[in-house]
């Protein structure tokens, strides 16, 4: 029984992929039989052969014969769909309706097997700069209200902040104090006819070059944990040259999520609504200083203080759900130290005002110039939530107005993820070939294979009729491993098949145990049948101390090893125990089935 649930298991993995194209709609888009029949249409047109479209409930799955067609299609595609859906590269197993009918997949292989999804990914730079400015504009404001410092305005003007200042007294104070509390800046007076004296707050050239530095190395920080939320095993996360991170996803089957949640930069701000103005005054033109007009998400605007509460930056965990009383998607926040410190200082002295959610959302979008692709970096804002404030809370509370439940999850990962440190784009996405190579990759399977048979060919020559029984619990094996390796939709690598050859090893080893135990059991003058029970018996203890080692050296390789070190541990483990069942239980079941019934003087061992 145990054998035949694990063949059906493995089946998956002897049926082949289809280079494939996924279609999944953004907020907003639908995917159904229209669209996938405008697709086919195109395709038709352009000369594309369609093996096959799949249709369900929140994606198109188009199959290909050919990754050139494959390749082609996704232009096509995105010409046809626009910006309202992700189109991503996939290789779609082959697997019958009804394997799949019984959750039987093909386990995932890494890159250096099968490839997998390879991203190029741009860090915005620019924005990365403005961020870093507005936010020392926003500390010199705060700074010099502390000290009591009146200033006219603070104005960003590239990299640089203008400062202007009501008299000279007052700019010349400024400039000693701002100097010894922002040294990253370098403060000098502006040269101008007007009377108004000014100062010109420059970042320093250093800081600068630290700025692109971070928003590199954290976005490749929050990538990885998005990555890790998505269950990707052995991903591969570099940074390449000064603005451009390499993500490479091995085993990937939902391609279009993973490109989704990559590139996402979704974040949550905080804001007071502006209660003392009017929005209509602000549609003609009456912005007031300290205010910003943001549309709704349900239609129409409305009027916020500029002045952020806290931003994503400083949620340290999110999780999603539905909310009791009207039964909406909502995300459930959790505030760090100074986040939590801010929220209870505004919702302690507003109480009975309303507070609003603005939900921020970087997207590129990519339009047909000239017959060439042109990206249009927009940024969408639009308030999803307005509630009163009705009590004071600081760290802890919920996030409600979300679309559905899909979108709050999403959410939910991106925050607790953490925020991007500056918007990335996808610049190149394609899938990837074997890191070691193909020829390298052939060699090193044939290799396996001929160790295999010669093992084989061994233990029937040696052991004879014994020797066929191990031969037969030693195939099974590599079925069970197969099967529980695709049952745990794990990833195999490369030092994975390390761990299956080691396995191999150890299996054949287990019952040369057994089987010289047999024959010992004979030449002291017992009979076949109580040499094969001695055998089994007494070579159990010695069978098992071997493996239990040898299984907790793999556990703990697992814990403190990364990469390819863990890929290799997995294996381990699953043949330790397999080999186990196989080598003992498995040829014990061939011998019972093969000697039991019968009265036999001499064996074959």
């Amino acid at each position: 029984m145990a054998l035949v649930v694990a063949i059906i298991y493995a089946l998956p993995n002897l049926y082949g992929e289809d280079p494939s194209v996924q279609i999944s709609p953004l907020r907003g888009a639908v995917i159904n039989s229209s669209v996938l029949a405008d697709v086919k249409d195109q395709l038709a047109q352009k000369g594309v052969a369609l093996l096959k479209g799949e249709l369900n409930d929140s994606q198109i799955l188009l199959r290909f014969k050919h990754s050139n067609d494959q390749l082609k299609a996704v232009d096509i595609i995105k010409s046809v769909l626009g910006n309202n859906y992700v189109v991503a590269l996939n290789l779609a197993p082959t697997t019958p309706q009804w394997l799949r009918s019984l959750n039987a997949a093909p386990m995932y292989l890494g890159l250096d097997l099968r490839g997998g999804v390879h991203f190029l990914l741009e860090v915005d730079m620019q924005a990365a700069e403005k961020q870093a400015v507005d936010r020392g504009a926003a500390d010199f404001r705060q700074y010099l209200r502390e000290n009591k410092l009146r200033y006219l305005s603070v104005m960003v003007n590239g990299h640089n902040v203008g400062i202007k200042f009501r008299n000279q007294q007052i700019h010349d104070e400024a400039i000693s104090k701002l100097e010894s509390q922002f040294r990253t800046w370098d403060f000098k007076p502006e040269v101008s006819e007007s009377s108004t004296p000014t100062l010109t707050a420059t970042m320093s050239d250093d800081e600068l070059m630290d700025v692109r530095n971070y928003a590199v190395q954290q976005n490749i920080i929050t990538l990885k944990n998005r990555v890790n939320e998505l269950g990707v095993a052995e991903p591969v996360i570099q940074r390449q040259g000064e603005s451009r991170i390499v993500v490479e996803l091995p085993g990937v089957q939902d391609t279009a999520r993973a490109k989704e949640i990559l590139g996402a930069t979704a974040t949550l701000e905080y804001h007071l609504v502006d209660t003392q103005n009017s929005v209509s005054s602000a549609l003609a033109g009456r912005v007031p200083i300290g205010s910003k007009l943001y549309n709704r998400r349900d239609g129409g605007q409305i009027l916020l203080k500029k002045q952020v509460i806290v931003t994503g930056n400083e949620i340290v965990d999110a999780s999603s759900g539905i909310e009791g009383d009207t039964g909406s998607a909502m995300v459930s926040v959790s505030l760090d130290g100074p986040g939590g410190k801010k929220m209870s200082k505004t919702t302690r002295e507003n109480i009975g005002k309303p507070m609003a959610v603005v939900f921020i959302e970087n997207r590129t979008d990519i339009k047909m110039v000239n017959g060439e692709p042109v990206r249009y970096k927009t940024v969408v804002e639009e308030v999803i939530n307005v509630a009163t404030i009705r009590g004071h809370f600081s760290n802890r509370f919920q996030t409600t107005g979300l679309d559905n439940s899909a979108e709050a999850r999403d959410l939910a990962l991106l925050l607790r993820a953490g925020a991007l440190a500056a918007p990335i784009d996808i610049v190149e996405e394609r899938t990837v070939g074997p890191s070691l190579g193909q020829d390298n990759i052939d060699k090193g399977f044939n290799s396996v294979m001929i160790g295999f048979v010669l093992v084989l060919i061994f233990m029937a020559i040696y052991y004879k009729t014994f020797g066929l029984f191990a031969d037969v619990a030693l195939a099974f094996n590599l079925v069970f491993i197969v099967a529980v390796l695709s049952l745990l939709q794990a990833t195999l690598t490369l030092p994975g098949i390390a761990g299956i050859v080691l396995t191999v090893g150890m299996a054949v080893d287990a019952n040369v145990l057994i089987f010289e135990r047999i024959k010992e059991e004979i030449k002291n003058g017992n009979s076949p049948q109580a040499s094969i029970a001695a055998g089994y018996d007494k070579a159990f203890s010695t069978i098992a101390d071997a493996n239990i080692t040898t299984l907790i050296a793999a556990i703990i390789l697992f814990g403190f090893g990364t990469g390819p070190i863990k890929g290799f541990a997995i294996t381990l483990s699953i043949g330790i125990l397999t080999s186990m069942f196989t080598a003992i239980i498995g040829t014990r079941a061939l011998v019972n089935v093969t000697f039991g019934s019968r009265q036999i003087e001499k064996l074959k061992i």
